[in-house]
């Protein structure tokens, strides 16, 4: 395979599209970090296997904590090996493209947009993810109205194809002077970046576009030039906004290849729905069905509610700890592919 990936490398127009070359180069590092990868775990198994024979042969209890902390190690780092082997879907190597928008409840909501903004830009920087803001709108007083992220990296959107969903938040509001629990909701939306030719048909008629002066993120990006752009599919009423360039032009190429995505992502959908209601299978989509809760009073913990993984430390999990939420849901839904 790492030699597919040399020869396509060695033609003389692999350059032409630095993008794409660039996407060519990562995804065969990524190959090439695999079989690194599992070459190590081999050699891991195999002194583990010598030591435990040897403890065997010479009746050497002494070794045996040794050779239990190296089966733990080896079980942990296979499991995560495993997982990323199960990362085999289309769209699964693909950037990213992550959207937050609060719900109703205005400051407190904005608030839990930006925490949890923070929360995935944490997450994929850990993993060595570059995050990219496409769009960013302020909140009045604090947080977030909306902001779209593209995160770059190999199995991006495979992961974080897990966090799909309503996240809830649970606490006492900084913002209430009376000291009451607010409960908020923030919907996150994950789609693949689809840069290459799909079967998506984008008619010129059906889009309306909009031109008008960036406002970045503490203002770093504020233009004297129309140069962001929302693009409105008006059959289906899917909007797409990019204020990351400093061009116009580029920021209408990159919000065309959101439409792009977007669109592409809502005709798989349907194609779901489609053969979900032909097996007779239902699910609510409802702004209350959350996926997460996250409770910070009047206890801590951060619950899965398609998994049921659960942590009291949800500290952590606002830092970018949300592995074990993301382990526990591929594999659920590995399993359910399997059955």
């Amino acid at each position: 395979m790492i030699a597919n990936f040399e020869e396509k490398m060695s033609a003389p127009d692999f350059w032409d599209d630095n993008e794409k070359a660039q996407s060519v180069i990562a995804e065969m590092n990524a190959v090439k970090s695999s079989v690194d990868e599992y070459e190590k775990l081999q050699q891991e198994y195999d002194d583990a296997s010598m030591m435990a024979e040897l403890a065997d042969e010479e009746g050497d209890e002494s070794l045996a904590a040794e050779i239990a902390e190296a089966v733990e190690s080896l079980t942990k780092k296979l499991d995560d090996f495993e997982l990323k082997l199960l990362l085999n879907q289309p769209y699964d190597k693909m950037n990213a493209i992550l959207e937050l928008h609060p719900g109703a409840g205005g400051t407190e909501s904005q608030d839990w947009g930006q925490m949890l903004l923070r929360m995935y830009t944490r997450w994929a920087e850990k993993h060595g993810f570059k995050v990219e803001t496409l769009d960013y709108l302020p909140g009045d007083e604090a947080g977030i109205k909306s902001v779209t992220l593209l995160i770059k990296g190999f199995n991006a959107y495979g992961y974080l194809k897990a966090e799909k969903g309503v996240h809830r938040l649970v606490r006492i509001s900084p913002f209430d002077s009376s000291g009451r629990r607010h409960t908020s909701f923030v919907s996150c939306d994950v789609v693949p970046e689809i840069t290459e030719d799909v079967d998506v048909e984008i008619r010129t008629e059906d889009l309306k576009i909009d031109t008008y002066r960036a406002s970045g993120a503490g203002g770093q990006h504020i233009n004297t030039t129309d140069s962001a752009v929302r693009i409105t599919h008006i059959p289906t009423g899917v909007v797409v906004t990019c204020q990351n360039e400093r061009s116009q032009i580029k920021n209408r190429e990159r919000a065309m290849t959101m439409l792009r995505s977007k669109l592409y992502e809502r005709k798989l959908e349907e194609q779901q729905k489609q053969l979900d209601e032909i097996r007779g299978e239902q699910s609510d989509i409802a702004w209350g069905s959350q996926i997460r809760s996250y409770v910070f009073h009047p206890y801590s913990m951060v619950k899965d509610h398609r998994t049921s993984v659960e942590t009291g430390n949800v500290g952590a999990v606002m830092d970018g700890d949300l592995d074990p939420f993301i382990d526990g849901y591929l594999r659920s839904q590995i399993k359910v592919e399997t059955e």
